[in-house]
């Protein structure tokens, strides 16, 4: 008779676990705002960027976000291309802002 592990993951009986939809998309959401629809994503650059909020330099390794426009001339593409980096902070300051 084939014997059968079971999942050492959960234990049997405990409570399921929600679905991190955040974490699931890599950190990818979408952002509505008064300018129009942005893409925002979590990262951690290997070099310096500047913030667009503050002026002020993320550090190379410095948790972060990259934001680009979803819906202005040229579409996503062109706003990928466009992309900035943001610190976390910054980014919910210009959200609280609109």
């Amino acid at each position: 008779m084939p014997s059968h592990r079971r999942s050492s993951r959960r234990p049997y009986g405990a409570d399921h676990v929600p679905l991190d939809v955040d974490r699931a998309r890599g950190g990818l959401r979408h952002v509505s705002a008064d300018d129009g629809e942005w893409s925002v994503r979590r990262a951690t650059g290997d070099k310096t960027y500047r913030c667009p909020g503050c002026s002020q330099e993320i550090a190379a390794g410095t948790p972060h976000l990259v934001a680009w426009l979803r819906d202005g001339i040229g579409g996503e593409v062109a706003g990928l291309e466009a992309r900035r980096h943001w610190h976390a902070t910054c980014w919910d300051r210009r959200a609280r802002l609109r």
